[in-house]
C-alpha cells in the first residue's frame, strides 16, 4: 500500500466498492416497530387473564365463594396467588429486555410466600378444626387437572408475547412465565375450589405448579432462545 493510499484509508474515504456494499446492506433494512414498555405488556397479559376470569365467573358458586373469602387464610392465599401472577409476569417481561437487571426475579418472592404460607395455614386449620370437610380423590384430581390445563394456554400466550423481545436469559424468563401462569391458574381455581386446603391437596397443587415451571423452563426457554 502506498503512502497516499494509506492516508486515504485513514481519512475515512471509502472506495466505490465499499460504498456499493454499504448501499446494498442498507437497502434491505426495514424499520423495526418498537415494543411497548414491559410494564404495559405485562398489564395487557394480566387484563387478558382477568377477562378469562370474568367469563368463567358465572359458572362458579358465588355464595360458597363469599363464605370462603370470609376466612382469612383462604382470602390471603387467593390474594397471594393473584399478586404472584402479576409480579412474575412483570418480572418475565422485564428480564426479557436486554440490559434489565436479573434482580427482577425477586419481585414475586414475597407474594409467593404469602400464597404458600396462607395455603399452609388452611392445612393446619383442617387438622385442628373438627368436622372440616376433606376432599375426595376425584376433587383433588380435578383441581390438579384444572391447574395444568389452564396453565398451558396462559404459558403459551406469555411466551408468544415475549419472543419479540429476544431475552438474553431465556431460561430465567421462561421459569418466571411458568410461575406466573401457574399462579394465575391457581387464582382462577379459587371460585371453583369446593373445599379448604389439605396437606394432600396442597402437595398436588405444589406438584402442578412445579411441573408448569419446569416445563416452561425447558420448552419455553428453547422457544425464547430460538428467536435470536
Amino acid at each position: 500500500m502506498s503512502a497516499n493510499e494509506g492516508r486515504t484509508m485513514s481519512d475515512g474515504v471509502h472506495s466505490p466498492s465499499h460504498d456499493r456494499l454499504v448501499d446494498a446492506l442498507a437497502g434491505d433494512l426495514k424499520p423495526v416497530r418498537r415494543l411497548p414498555a414491559p410494564s404495559l405488556r405485562a398489564l395487557t397479559w394480566c387484563a387478558a387473564v382477568f377477562g378469562v376470569g370474568l367469563v368463567a365467573m358465572p359458572f362458579a358458586d358465588l355464595d360458597a365463594l363469599h363464605i370462603r373469602m370470609a376466612v382469612p387464610d383462604l382470602r390471603y392465599a387467593a390474594l397471594g396467588a393473584v399478586l404472584t401472577a402479576v409480579t412474575a409476569a412483570l418480572a418475565a417481561f422485564q428480564t426479557s429486555v436486554p440490559g434489565r437487571s436479573a434482580l427482577w426475579v425477586l419481585a414475586p418472592v414475597l407474594p409467593a410466600a404469602l400464597w404458600i404460607g396462607a395455603s399452609g395455614m388452611g392445612c393446619l386449620r383442617g387438622w385442628v378444626v373438627p368436622g372440616t370437610d376433606l376432599p375426595d380423590a376425584h376433587e383433588v384430581g380435578g383441581c390438579f387437572a384444572f391447574l395444568l390445563s389452564v396453565s398451558v394456554p396462559f404459558s403459551l400466550g406469555l411466551v408468544l408475547m415475549l419472543r419479540r423481545a429476544c431475552p438474553l436469559r431465556p431460561n430465567l424468563t421462561a421459569a418466571l412465565v411458568g410461575l406466573s401462569a401457574a399462579a394465575a391458574a391457581a387464582a382462577l381455581l379459587v371460585p371453583f375450589h369446593p373445599h379448604d386446603a389439605t396437606a394432600t391437596d396442597l402437595a398436588l397443587h405444589g406438584v402442578a405448579v412445579g411441573l408448569v415451571i419446569v416445563v416452561n423452563r425447558l420448552a419455553g426457554g428453547r422457544l425464547l432462545a430460538g428467536k435470536r
